[in-house]
């Protein structure tokens, strides 16, 4: 009776044993193929009308990163598999770090069609060491404005946009974007609505009395620029030809008149993102808190605001004295 339990027993559990193994496989054969997976989002790119190097970037990459693992299925995507592939790159940390988020936008797409159960990938990163960028300087400013020539329209524009940039640290694409409806000079603002700010929020920023009186200026000139071109508009910075500076990249009229005027008189940073560097320091150094300069140039994150204010370890241990 014993031995035909224990082979009775053993029975059992070959059975269990060859159960389990079947809901194993069972497991992996409805698991998605990579490259199925990778198809289907690289067409739903297409369609949506991504560039083609974006699409080509992500086929190289999840190519790459299948070649190196060896792995074949959805659910073979594991933090571990994702720590081999970026191992075994002898790049600098900035490359990789640019592979990761290719990476994980691709891991992203087949998390939003459901194939991926949770962002696992979101806690992997890549340290990399930022140099900070310099903000343009008072001095700097004032430099260069001494060179422009206020009295053709140009100049006047230029000017005036340069001390916009610098003294509201309004991002360039908004600048162009800028109506004559946006400036109230009574209460000395402008109020700028969400739909041409990056982050769609309403934001209300001061100006001074020499801001007011050159956009009054301006607004003159740029109405005769208007009527001698037979152009109907009411943005505040215009080209020669009456139509507005704005484009829907970074290299917009202004942006070229920068880079012009830094590399004609060999100044340094001046450029649009220095500007807007500058009137963060500015306020810092002027007492503002990082939350409130985080405020004013419209960021979601400040740990991105502190990557503008451009501290250096005299200036940390200087301002931490005042605390202790």
């Amino acid at each position: 009776m014993s031995n035909k339990t224990g082979v009775f027993d053993v029975e059992l559990n070959l059975q269990d044993v060859m159960l389990s193994s079947s809901t194993i496989h069972q497991k992996k054969s409805n698991s998605m193929e990579i490259e199925k997976a990778l198809e289907t989002v690289l067409r739903q790119m297409r369609i949506t009308g991504f560039r083609s190097r974006t699409i080509s970037d992500y086929s190289l990459h999840m190519s790459k990163f299948q070649q190196l693992t060896g792995i074949k299925y959805l659910d073979e995507i594991t933090t571990d598999t994702i720590y081999e592939w970026l191992g075994s790159m002898n790049v600098k940390n900035s490359t990789k770090l640019v592979r990761l988020k290719c990476l994980k936008a691709i891991l992203g797409k087949f998390f939003d069609n459901g194939w991926i159960d949770f962002k696992f990938w979101k806690t992997i990163n890549i340290k990399v060491d930022k140099n900070i960028k310099k903000g343009s300087t008072a001095n700097d400013i004032n430099v260069l404005l001494s060179l422009l020539n206020l009295n053709s329209f140009a100049g006047l524009r230029d000017a005036v946009a340069i001390l916009t940039l610098y003294k509201t640290g309004v991002r360039i694409n908004t600048l162009g974007q800028i109506e004559e409806k946006h400036i109230d000079f009574e209460e000395m603002v402008i109020n700028l609505d969400g739909a041409i700010l990056k982050n769609h929020e309403f934001l209300k920023l001061p100006i001074d009395d020499q801001m007011i009186n050159l956009l009054r200026v301006l607004i003159k000139q740029n109405n005769k620029i208007r009527q001698r071109n037979n152009q109907s508009n009411q943005f505040i910075f215009l080209t020669a030809k009456g139509t507005t500076i704005h484009s829907k990249t970074t290299t917009n009229t202004i942006s070229k008149r920068l880079n012009k005027y830094a590399k004609k008189y060999e100044l340094q940073n001046i450029n649009p993102h220095a500007m807007r560097r500058g009137f963060a320091k500015n306020l810092l150094n002027k007492g503002a808190s990082v939350a409130l300069i985080s405020k004013a140039l419209g960021h979601s994150d400040l740990a991105v605001t502190t990557q503008y204010l451009d501290l250096d370890t005299e200036e940390v241990a200087n301002s931490l004295r005042n605390f202790l």
